[in-house]
């Protein structure tokens, strides 16, 4: 939540943006919602304890979209790549069942950055436990260790540098991408050049790619056009 409270303060404050969470892996919500057609993601989410007091005035028409956040979870106990195929292909419509986004390997990736970081080669261990999140604070710039700290400035540094990682995975090319790549082709290309060859992910936030996603290229060169040297 820390994440998309920030991360709407600076990019979506005069949308109207209801947060809630799910709180298990993407691969039980989609066995949930796959196996009763008549379920829908909204509800699943509505009857969710923590989310009663949130979603309660609401029902799936008070929404256009649904936007999913999710970890890749390589060594949780479901993990499976090739149902990830078919989770990206189901959960691929914000107007439907919902647009999903993965982190590689896990939402603290958008920290997992600092000066003394070859960030567009960094990597980690997909299938073991590693303690990212302590290895990310260990690492990690000072500045981006509290999220509810993060200013537009750190935000669009971030956003800058997980652009160029997306470009690199999937093209090759450690520079902003100038189209908009799915999150099919970014987990292929994690599949074929990163697990398949070692299990390892290459790092990398799905938040900035969601926001290149979802307001296009032209927006985002526009956010990036001064050189924001501040980390």
């Amino acid at each position: 939540m820390q994440i998309t409270n920030n991360l709407t303060k600076y990019f979506f404050n005069e949308k109207t943006i209801i947060k809630c969470a799910y709180c298990t892996d993407i691969y039980q919500l989609h066995k949930e919602i796959s196996e009763d057609k008549d379920l829908d993601t909204f509800i699943l989410l509505k009857e969710k304890k923590q989310n009663t007091d949130i979603l309660s005035a609401y029902n799936r028409n008070d929404f256009a979209e649904l936007y999913l956040f999710f970890d890749y979870d390589g060594h949780a106990t479901l993990a499976n790549d090739e149902k990830i195929k078919e989770i990206l292909d189901f959960f691929n419509e914000e107007t439907s069942y919902g647009k999903l986004f993965i982190s590689y390997p896990m939402v603290e990736a958008l920290k997992h950055y600092s000066d003394t970081i070859d960030f567009k080669l960094l990597k980690v261990k997909a299938k073991e436990k590693i303690k990212y999140k302590k290895m990310v604070s260990e690492q990690c710039h000072e500045q981006l260790i509290n999220i509810t700290k993060y200013s537009r400035i750190i935000w669009i540094k971030l956003i800058k540098v997980h652009l160029k990682k997306l470009n690199y995975i999937v093209n090759n090319n450690y520079s902003l991408p100038t189209y908009n790549i799915s999150q099919n082709d970014i987990f292929l290309n994690q599949l074929v050049k990163f697990i398949n060859i070692d299990l390892t992910v290459a790092v990398l936030s799905s938040f900035p790619i969601f926001l290149f996603d979802y307001y296009g290229n032209d927006y985002i060169v526009k956010l990036l056009k001064n050189n924001y040297d501040i980390l």
